[in-house]
């Protein structure tokens, strides 16, 4: 249903449109209408929608988000960052895509001796240099009538990333986007697309930090094209502002044999949503994990849908939620195994730590099962920390708050150490610790 908010995106549109990249090209002119034409008529998503239940989003649709438009290499939004900031925020040995406020920045960004035959670009330059390379991807792996963030960021993004990477091409260093947001009240809203080709060997961090403290929309659909017997490992670091707001969507497709991981770690945001769905080829197999940390008024939402739609499909999905004070942690798993899906092995896991009595964990995991030859199971788990094992350690002589705090961080460490990258590891475990701060446990385990 229309409201107020989307009256005035709608509004604010004719004058953004020229400004967009990708205006000659009629096939990207087709999916932005259809993506206006769906915000038009049911603005951004509601709880009455069944995968937005418990989500409400109208805080969002209180205040009008304004993207940047006059980007250009001298912006001043580039002077606000650091360089010393920055150098924290991009990983070593790797290379590094910029995007500040939904652009990318050339001068940012870490792109030399890339392999040959291997594209990574802005959105925009593909557009307009790649377009016929670009057509039979973008708005093939998610429909703009997804849900409203989806045709909302359809329509509106200003820019993005491409990443191709050729058939047997192994890389030998992971691709970071790194997306940061510089000032209050913009709008920041990328498309990316990724393909790797058959039997080539990927990995992709995505990265969303601030450097402001204001509130701010940030708006990211990534579609992912993994051939066949490929490999792409995907991680996401969400740790923006604690007063901003997050959409993240990834969309896969796997071809036969293709596999696919996700690591998925939510942080920042005082409200965010994070999207991963994808479709299994035959004999292909998923992997997803995820942690979200959530304290204060934070409201963390994770949404998978996982769909076999081919036979001898393998799946593996656990996540785990630590929520404080008034945090609200959200957990939407599906599997849903397709009639010729025979021979699907499927396993999802949710377990949620709560570490106040006002916090709250709403799960809901689902499995949609037609064909008749499948092994799939799913468990859930909402708790406290033991008290038993609390009143162990302090036998030890060890103070309760420092009992507790080992206690959570053993818990949420399962996660963080299914990362392979030293330096994504180290970031993910300072954000992991600064939550439960505790000298000892630091000096011990950094």
């Amino acid at each position: 249903m229309a409201t107020k908010s989307t009256s005035r995106y709608m509004a604010e549109y004719p004058t953004l449109a020229p400004e967009l990249p990708g205006q000659n090209l009629p096939w990207l002119q087709q999916l932005r209408k259809a993506g206006l034409s769906k915000f038009s008529a049911t603005g951004f998503p509601s709880p009455r929608e069944e995968e937005w239940r418990y989500t409400n989003v109208s805080a969002i649709e209180k205040k009008l988000f304004a993207p940047v438009l006059d980007f250009v290499s001298t912006h001043p939004n580039l002077q606000l960052i650091d360089p010393s900031w920055l150098k924290g925020h991009q990983l070593e040995e790797s290379w590094s895509v910029v995007l500040v406020n939904g652009h990318f920045s050339a001068e940012l960004s870490v792109l030399g001796d890339l392999p040959d035959g291997v594209k990574v670009m802005s959105m925009a330059a593909a557009l307009m240099a790649l377009p016929d390379w670009l057509q039979p991807y973008l708005g093939q792996a998610v429909q703009p009538g997804e849900h409203g963030f989806v045709a909302f960021n359809s329509a509106w993004f200003t820019d993005g990333v491409f990443i191709h990477v050729p058939t047997n091409q192994v890389l030998a260093k992971p691709v970071q986007i790194l997306n940061i947001t510089t000032q209050a009240d913009v709008l920041a809203t990328t498309r990316n697309v990724v393909v790797v080709d058959c039997s080539t060997k990927t990995t992709l961090i995505e990265t969303f930090v601030a450097a402001t403290d204001d509130a701010y929309l940030s708006t990211a659909v990534m579609e992912v094209f993994v051939g066949e017997n490929a490999t792409l490992t995907h991680y996401k670091l969400q740790a923006e502002s604690d007063k901003a707001y997050h959409f993240g969507g990834t969309y896969v497709k796997q071809a036969q044999h293709a596999r696919f991981t996700h690591h998925n770690f939510a942080f920042g945001g005082l409200l965010a949503r994070c999207d991963i769905h994808t479709d299994l080829g035959e004999a292909s197999e998923c992997e997803l994990n995820g942690l979200y940390l959530g304290v204060k008024r934070q409201h963390l939402d994770n949404h998978t849908r996982i769909n076999h739609l081919k036979p001898y499909g393998i799946s593996r999905e656990i996540y785990k939620g630590v929520l404080d004070d008034r945090a609200r942690g959200v957990f939407q798993g599906r599997v849903i195994v397709a009639e010729d899906a025979q021979k699907t092995d499927s396993q999802m896991n949710n377990r949620n730590l709560l570490l106040s009595n006002d916090a709250e964990a709403d799960t809901k995991p689902q499995l949609e099962i037609y064909a008749d030859d499948v092994k799939c199971g799913h468990g859930v788990t909402v708790g406290q920390l033991d008290e038993k094992s609390i009143f162990y350690l302090q036998s030890r002589c060890i103070d309760e708050e420092t009992a507790r705090n080992m206690l959570t961080f053993a818990f949420a460490n399962e996660m963080v150490d299914k990362i392979k990258i030293k330096s994504l590891h180290d970031q993910v475990l300072e954000h992991v610790l600064a939550r439960f701060p505790q000298e000892g446990v630091q000096k011990e385990w950094l």
